[in-house]
């Protein structure tokens, strides 16, 4: 069974959310929360799987709360998903960089939250290849606030620094092993221990690695 907190601060939503969650057979909702402190003490208390986490909340928003859970080492194995009314949302890259397994925009179709959780769940990123790709490459034309760390990437072997490039791209680990020609336990292998030598939870982190570090760069600023 999936355990999932919901922290968001409309009563209304929250009781969406939980009403078509609890109607699958392999999810449950063990907590809510109105606010990010209460999203904190409640990921402590209950240690949910999956919090899905709205941004923009009174107080303690979802993005330091997001960072104060990822950053508990006994919530180690809880993954968060950002939800969000717009799908260019600012904060979004940011949530990326922490460790956020991914985002989701509030009007998702239900079949679609539900195998997003699934998808969490089994330790896989949420990365929507258009709105992710685009995001990213549109935060990625800003001037960076500091040199890109090229240097973390020594540790990497060329074809791990291949893969993290093609996960920069969207790819998936099936997309993955047809373009590098080898099968998909292979490719999830390279992306494993590209993961491990770069310290990172989740595919999510090695995408926005992959735009710092230019592995990948948006077209248009070629």
């Amino acid at each position: 069974m999936i355990r999932v907190l919901l922290a968001d601060d409309q009563a209304l939503v929250r009781g969406g959310f939980r009403a078509l969650l609890d109607s699958a057979p392999d999810i449950t909702v063990v907590a809510e929360a109105g606010d990010g402190q209460e999203a904190v003490r409640l990921a402590r208390a209950e240690r949910p799987d999956v919090v899905l986490m709205d941004i923009r909340m009174p107080g303690v928003d979802g993005l330091a709360a997001a960072e104060r859970i990822l950053a508990d080492p006994a919530l180690a194995s809880t993954r968060i998903v950002v939800l969000t009314t717009f799908d260019l949302d600012e904060y979004i890259f940011e949530a990326l960089r922490l460790g956020v397994s991914g985002f989701l925009v509030k009007d998702t179709e239900p079949r679609d939250l539900l195998q997003a959780v699934r998808v969490v769940h089994g330790g896989e990123a949420l990365l929507s290849p258009g709105i992710t790709r685009r995001l990213i490459a549109d935060y990625a034309r800003r001037p960076p606030k500091t040199p890109a760390p090229s240097v973390r990437l020594n540790g990497l072997t060329d074809r791990e620094r291949e893969v993290v490039a093609l996960v920069g791209g969207g790819l998936s680990n099936e997309e993955i092993a047809a373009h590098l020609v080898v099968s998909p336990a292979t490719a999830k292998t390279h992306v494993s221990r590209a993961m491990v030598k770069l310290g990172v939870r989740d595919r999510a982190q090695l995408v926005v690695i992959a735009y710092e570090t230019a592995l990948v760069t948006p077209k248009w600023s070629r």
